[in-house]
């Protein structure tokens, strides 16, 4: 059997006095990710991710404030998509089973 791989493990906290709390798999994924892209935010067009929009409200339950900003896009699909803009404070520490390290 091969190695199980190590799920994404992220403890975070609401800046200055929130309550810590825990986000598993891809929801932590989406929060570091946010967290890196800072005010410039996430796409599913430059971070792709298959369930934007299911991270996006499963991390809104957990009191975070995320911005939805609505833009259009050519080409030959033109439309438009959501970028989501991480406008809550947070400290982050990213947990795994073999390490631990600060994220921000």
């Amino acid at each position: 059997m091969g190695k199980k791989a190590n799920t994404l493990v992220i403890r975070a906290r609401i800046l200055p006095d929130g309550l810590a709390f825990t986000v598993k798999g891809r929801d932590a994924w989406a929060l570091q990710q946010l967290h890196l892209a800072g005010a410039t935010g996430c796409t599913p067009i430059d971070t792709p991710g298959p369930r934007w929009s299911g991270y996006v409200h499963k991390l809104r339950g957990k009191g975070l404030n995320i911005e939805t900003v609505t833009e259009n896009h050519s080409g030959q699909f033109a439309g438009h998509h959501a970028r989501y803009v991480l406008r809550s404070n947070v400290s982050l520490t990213v947990e795994c089973e073999d390490e631990q390290r600060e994220a921000a």
